[in-house]
């Protein structure tokens, strides 16, 4: 067990011989969400010698060296030089964002972090992307080899962006001879995180589609964080999926939630999603609808073969997910007030905004839009 005295630790880690051989890390948006709770294990780390912290504004971990500044300007190599390791997660995925200066901030600033890493003499960057990656197919295996073919395509939100990295990620080490390149794929990610896939246990009603199968894998961030130490540490390398053992199927999501169902057929339930995002009702475009239509659950045996074991199930982190957003309300990735969402009814409220789209059609047909 730790010391629970701080100048005891202090002096055990300063005589330590694994920490002083230990790594150099850089964490790239280090100030917030993943790479604040990274930042704050490495530091905690007795493996670690040194963290870097990388960000537009500082964070609270004192016990980093701090450098403010966007990911995308080439200044970045200075400030990599004598890092051994850098995690790159200064990435932009928020819903609200528009897609184009999201994709030119994810893209150029993973690109340029690889340059500059390579300048500087890093010997490994870490990317983190999402299982996302490999698709939601209804033809795909349960669990997924991490080695299948990334098939999913750029309709779901921020996904382009990750297949970009993912290409990034498998040219860098010809760019750059050298350079070692790990991808950590999540699967869905629980733990102060708004994506559309969380959103969708915001909803009064889950809806499903009429002859999917969905089948649920949640990755808590904290198991994320654990997996990126481990990168970090290059005790796993290469491409490799992190999350919880297992998956659920969605009756059990039903009956873990006590959430009820409202199930419609695949044409009414894609061609609504992509109307109500094209007129600017929801900020999820159709796409996001696939996964959780079909099922994209992976293996984690690299993780495992390595010896590292998620802390969380995926029942702990569904009813974690259902804690965090309580109190919520969302119809068709679109966030509602309080009052509209009790005005709405449960099932209503999917009505209602569908039934608000054929309105707006109307409305645009009269006037010859």
């Amino acid at each position: 067990m730790s010391s629970p005295d701080p100048q005891v630790r202090a002096a055990r880690n300063r005589s330590t011989p694994s920490a002083a051989r230990g790594p150099v890390v850089a964490v790239t948006g280090a100030a917030s969400g993943v790479g604040d709770l990274l930042t704050r294990r490495l530091v905690a780390s007795e493996e670690i010698k040194q963290v870097v912290a990388i960000d537009e504004r500082r964070g609270d971990v004192a016990e980093a060296r701090w450098h403010i500044l966007d990911v995308r300007d080439p200044a970045i190599a200075e400030k990599l030089r004598g890092a051994d390791v850098v995690v790159h997660l200064a990435l932009d995925l928020d819903l609200e964002t528009d897609a184009a200066a999201r994709t030119a901030y994810n893209v150029r600033g993973t690109q340029t972090v690889l340059t500059a890493a390579a300048a500087a003499g890093v010997r490994r960057v870490v990317l983190c992307t999402s299982a996302m990656v490999y698709g939601a197919l209804p033809d795909n295996d349960i669990p997924l080899s991490e080695d299948a073919e990334l098939r999913a395509t750029a309709e779901a939100t921020g996904v382009g962006d990750l297949m970009e990295i993912e290409r990034l990620a498998r040219r860098a080490p010809r760019a750059h001879p050298g350079l070692n390149i790990t991808v950590v794929r999540p699967a869905i990610l629980v733990g102060g995180t708004d994506t559309a896939l969380t959103r969708y246990f915001e909803s009064p009603r889950l809806l499903v589609v009429a002859g999917s199968r969905p089948a649920w894998q949640f990755c808590h961030v904290e198991d994320l964080v654990s997996a990126l130490e481990y990168a970090a540490l290059e005790k796993v390398d290469g491409e490799f999926a992190v999350g919880c053992d297992g998956w659920l199927e969605q009756e059990e999501v039903e009956e873990l939630s006590g959430i009820r169902r409202m199930e419609l057929p695949s044409a009414v339930a894609l061609g609504a999603a992509a109307r109500l995002h094209r007129i600017g009702l929801t900020p999820s475009p159709a796409g996001d609808l696939a996964y959780t239509m079909h099922p994209w659950v992976v293996s984690v045996g690299r993780l495992h073969d390595a010896g590292w074991r998620p802390a969380w199930t995926n029942e702990e982190v569904l009813a974690a997910l259902l804690e965090e957003v309580a109190g919520r309300h969302t119809v068709a990735g679109r966030r509602l007030g309080r009052k509209d969402a009790t005005a709405a009814g449960a099932a209503g409220a999917t009505v209602a905004l569908l039934g608000t789209a054929a309105l707006v059609r109307r409305a645009r047909r009269r006037r010859g839009l």
